[in-house]
């Protein structure tokens, strides 16, 4: 079992694993309370360098599901959240990220959160977690507790580069401008 962090906390992930060459970033959830429309939650990453996306194309979601270099790929859009584990999961190639990143943003939003009258106060059990490909261990873990009864997207963590490591930091912050709002503030352009 790897580090569970506190909001604002981060771990090592080169430390805990020596060679980490290769990650899966899982996300999980599940609806807490309902109109009776069902919930779609959507995880996705944002590939940076300096708070910016490289390019449009370096926003990986489920349309477009791998970054241009395949360092980054989504595994697939999961539309009811149902079931224990991760409900949806990104795959990292670390050692194929290139050298001018210094962060991979992962976002999970409520699809159609305005008209469906969802937020992520509805939301209980919101976890990320960071597992090493090659044996299956869980390195690091943040559970989300706060109450995010206005937000409709959330920036669950991120991994970054510090010096020669690759770290893992529990964000939790979360955006009432939705999928919109977050994709703005890192430069991806929304028609």
């Amino acid at each position: 079992m790897g580090v569970t962090l506190a909001k604002g906390g981060n771990v090592s992930l080169s430390k805990a694993a020596p060679n980490l060459t290769q990650v899966l970033v899982g996300l999980g959830w599940d609806a807490r309370s309902t109109t009776g429309a069902p919930f779609d939650l959507d995880a996705s990453a944002l590939v940076c360098k300096s708070g910016r996306v490289l390019g449009d194309e370096w926003f990986v979601f489920y349309n477009q599901l791998t970054s241009p270099d395949g360092s980054v790929e989504h595994t697939g859009d999961n539309l009811t959240g149902e079931g224990d584990g991760d409900d949806e999961s990104l795959l990292v190639d670390l050692s194929k990220v290139p050298a001018e990143v210094d962060k991979i943003v992962f976002p999970v939003s409520i699809h159609d959160a305005d008209n469906r009258g969802q937020t992520f106060g509805q939301v209980s059990n919101a976890f990320i977690r960071v597992v090493n490909q090659a044996d299956g261990q869980e390195l690091a873990r943040y559970d989300l507790s706060e109450d995010a009864s206005t937000e409709t997207a959330m920036i669950f963590g991120e991994v970054y580069r510090y010096g020669e490591e690759w770290k893992f930091r529990a964000v939790g912050q979360g955006y009432a401008s939705g999928l919109r709002g977050i994709a703005l503030d890192f430069g991806v352009n929304v028609s």
